[in-house]
C-alpha cells in the first residue's frame, strides 16, 4: 500500500488569488470615491491588519473557547487519539492537541496557524452518530485545512472583508473628500449609496467563494489522505440529517466558530445561502463518490493513499 503523502495546491488557489484581486479591486474603487485620502485607507487598512494577526495568531484558542471545548486525553477518548496520530503520521504532520466540545448538535473542525500549534474539536453530538471509518473521514478533512494553511487564507479575507465595509460605510456617513465646482464638499449621491450597500455584500460574498473553495479542497485532499472518499460522504449525510435533528444554539461564540466546521451548524435557506460558508452538501457529496469512482476504475485499494496526479 502507498503510504506517502504529499500536500499539494489546486487550481482553486488560483481561483483564490484571483478572488483576492477582486476584493482589493473594490477596495480601492472605493477608496477612490472618497476622495483617495491616505488617511482614510491607512486607518482601514490598520483595522484589517489588526484583524489578520489577532484571528491568525490566535485562532486556536478563540475557536475552542468559543465553543467551550476542553482538551481530552487519550484514555479518553482512545478512537480520536488512533485516528488522528495515525492520519498525522501519513501526512508527515506533528499530531495536533483533540478537544471534545459539549453540544450535541453533531460537528467537527480544525484550527491553528501551522501544523505545530494546531488543535481538532469534534462535538459529543459527532461522536455519537458517526462510526470509526466516518469518523475517519471527517478527521481526514479537518487535518486538510490546517496543512493547506487555510486558517491564514480565511483571516486574511475576513481582514479584507472588514476593509471594504468600513469603507462603504464611510462614504455613507462621510461622503466623498472631493470638491465641486462651486467648492462643496460631496460626490456622487448615487455612488455612495451603492458602495454603502453593495460594497459590504459584495465582500461577504467574495469572502463566503473563498471558504466554499476550500470546504472542495479538504474534501477532495482529505479523501487523498484517507484513501476513502465514500466515508465522507457518508459522514457529511449523517452530519446534515443531526444537524436539523439537533441545531447547534446560535450563540456569539458558536457563530464566530461556525466557518470552521465541517457542515454549516445553522440552516441556511433560500437567499441566505448565497452568504454560506459551506458549499450545498449534495454537491460535496456528488463530488465525493465521483472521486470513490475513479478510484474503482484505477483499481485503487480503499484506505490507500492516494498518489498525485
Amino acid at each position: 500500500m502507498n503510504t506517502q503523502f504529499h500536500v499539494r495546491g489546486h487550481f482553486n488557489g488560483l481561483k483564490t488569488t484571483l478572488l483576492f484581486a477582486v476584493m482589493w479591486a473594490i477596495i480601492m474603487l472605493i477608496w477612490g470615491l472618497t476622495g483617495g485620502r491616505t488617511d482614510t485607507l491607512g486607518i482601514y487598512i490598520g483595522i484589517g491588519l489588526v484583524t489578520t494577526f489577532a484571528s491568525y495568531w490566535f485562532s486556536d484558542k478563540l475557536a475552542i473557547a468559543s465553543m467551550q471545548a476542553r482538551e481530552v486525553s487519550e484514555q479518553e477518548a482512545p478512537a480520536l487519539y488512533r485516528i488522528v496520530r495515525e492520519l498525522s503520521a501519513r501526512a508527515g504532520k506533528p499530531m495536533p492537541r483533540i478537544y471534545i466540545a459539549p453540544t450535541m448538535s453533531p460537528n467537527a473542525f480544525a484550527t491553528g496557524r501551522n501544523e505545530r500549534h494546531a488543535a481538532v474539536c469534534c462535538t459529543q453530538g459527532i461522536l455519537q452518530i458517526l462510526n470509526e471509518r466516518e469518523l475517519r473521514g471527517v478527521l481526514g478533512h479537518e487535518l486538510m485545512h490546517v496543512y493547506n494553511h487555510d486558517i491564514l487564507t480565511g483571516a486574511i479575507a475576513s481582514a479584507m472583508s472588514t476593509i471594504i465595509t468600513y469603507l462603504g460605510y464611510s462614504l455613507m456617513w462621510f461622503g466623498s473628500s472631493s470638491r465641486d465646482e462651486e467648492g462643496n464638499r460631496g460626490g456622487n449621491a448615487l455612488g455612495i449609496l451603492v458602495a454603502y450597500i453593495l460594497a459590504p455584500i459584495g465582500a461577504s460574498l467574495i469572502q463566503m467563494a473563498i471558504s466554499r473553495t476550500r470546504e472542495f479542497d479538504a474534501d477532495e485532499d482529505g479523501s487523498r489522505l484517507t484513501g476513502d472518499p465514500e466515508a465522507l460522504a457518508s459522514a457529511l449525510q449523517a452530519i446534515e440529517r443531526g444537524v436539523h435533528t439537533v441545531p447547534m444554539p446560535q450563540t456569539a461564540g458558536t457563530q464566530s466558530a461556525s466557518a470552521l466546521m465541517i457542515a454549516n451548524p445553522f440552516s441556511a435557506q433560500g437567499l441566505s445561502r448565497l452568504f454560506s460558508t459551506h458549499p450545498p452538501t449534495e454537491e460535496r457529496i456528488a463530488r465525493l463518490i465521483g472521486m470513490r469512482d475513479q478510484m474503482r476504475a484505477a483499481g485503487i485499494a480503499p484506505g490507500s493513499v492516494v498518489a498525485l496526479d
